[in-house]
């Protein structure tokens, strides 16, 4: 059931970050209705999941009565407009909290409802750059290095809208009153550098890419490749586990420099890498398997989820033929599921609508009108 059973939820459909957030409260149980646009994606999209889907033209102008109803019996909405569009559209926040005071509306943007960048084009790279998250990023002496879109879109972006819903819709309960959802990846992603920030002012953290403890400076935290070039990854960044990194590396402590030497991290740097190029990413697997070292082998992304620890806790699980991240994190009593198939665009039209009280005939009329587009109901 999830612990977000009972919990109701329309996704204005937009990509990256805001349907992560709609998976992630989907997959949490809640029910999310996602309003897909006429012209659908040309690609099955794991982000949709678990959610039913209506097809809706939101210019036309029926379409606005169309959504404030669905916002009526729901919860919370969630849209990724530019700033200023849902309103044009008639669904924003002020037309939405007019009929459902309680409403939490959640509103995902790169770089946030006000400010000087508000309105203007951007991308998960450009949001991370102006929040300082991308610089720090990268090997000494190189530029730097795009983290995919993880810190934006979703880690600063989507997770940060889903933790802003979840809270707002706590909050509604006990004072029966919505609000908006700020959600900006610039802030949420700036969010993310918080420890970094903290090391910064203790004077730990320098603004050389590639110097630093955690960002590949120190030659105990970082990859190395082995000999069938592929990589493994050491993070023994304590003494204690720095101990049992050298006892299974076969090194004698005495012959390595101190380990907080920085002077001497170029040695040690160049030590590990002969050490480890001597062996197979799966030998060195074998050598650290349950040892305390902090190493891991580097695994590809088709690899992860046929590693043994991700098997035992079904770290991935398999839907409809496509192998994908399974729901987390885990709840003891009310148990989240194997997430729901990805639906095609406006497969639930009918049946949506109906279940929000529309009457069939209101439902053929708006087909007829081209406001919604789904199959048709069957006789």
């Amino acid at each position: 059931m999830g612990p977000l059973h009972g919990v109701t939820i329309v996704e204005i459909g937009s990509i990256g970050p805001g349907p992560f957030c709609g998976m992630m409260l989907s997959d949490l149980g809640a029910n999310v209705v996602r309003v897909e646009r006429p012209d659908p994606q040309p690609y099955p999209e794991l982000l949709h999941r678990g959610r039913s889907s209506i097809a809706v033209d939101l210019k036309h102008p029926e379409a606005a009565g169309l959504i404030l109803r669905l916002v009526e019996q729901s919860d919370g909405l969630i849209e990724g407009f530019r700033p200023g569009v849902a309103e044009r559209l008639g669904i924003g926040p002020e037309a939405c909290l007019d009929r459902n005071a309680q409403l939490v509306y959640g509103r995902m943007t790169g770089f946030g409802q006000e400010g000087p960048l508000a309105t203007v084009a951007g991308h998960d790279i450009d949001y991370i750059a102006l929040s300082g998250a991308l610089h720090p990023i990268g090997l000494a002496g190189g530029p730097p290095v795009v983290p995919l879109n993880l810190l934006g879109d979703f880690g600063g972006g989507g997770m940060l809208l889903a933790v802003g819903m979840l809270a707002g819709l706590l909050e509604a309960a006990r004072s029966g009153q919505g609000q908006v959802i700020d959600a900006a990846m610039v802030d949420g992603s700036a969010l993310l550098t918080t420890f970094v920030h903290s090391m910064l002012s203790a004077g730990l953290w320098s603004q050389h890419r590639g110097d630093n403890l955690l960002d590949g400076g120190a030659p105990f935290y970082g990859t190395y490749e082995t000999s069938d070039g592929k990589y493994v990854a050491v993070g023994a960044l304590e003494p204690k586990f720095f101990g049992v990194l050298l006892d299974r590396l076969g090194l004698d402590a005495d012959s390595v420099p101190n380990q907080y030497d920085r002077s001497q991290w170029p040695r040690m740097r160049e030590l590990f890498q002969r050490t480890f190029a001597k062996r197979t990413r799966a030998e060195w697997a074998g050598v650290f398997e349950n040892a305390d070292a902090c190493v891991a082998p580097v695994l590809s992304l088709d690899e992860a989820p046929t590693h043994p620890h991700n098997r035992a806790r079904r770290t991935f699980v398999e839907v409809e033929g496509r192998v994908q991240p399974a729901p987390a994190p885990r709840f003891s009593r009310t148990a989240v599921g194997i997430p729901g198939p990805v639906p095609k665009p406006g497969q639930d039209t009918d049946d949506v609508l109906e279940s929000f009280g529309f009457r069939s005939e209101e439902i053929d009329a708006l087909r007829a009108a081209q406001v919604v587009f789904c199959r048709r109901r069957k006789p």
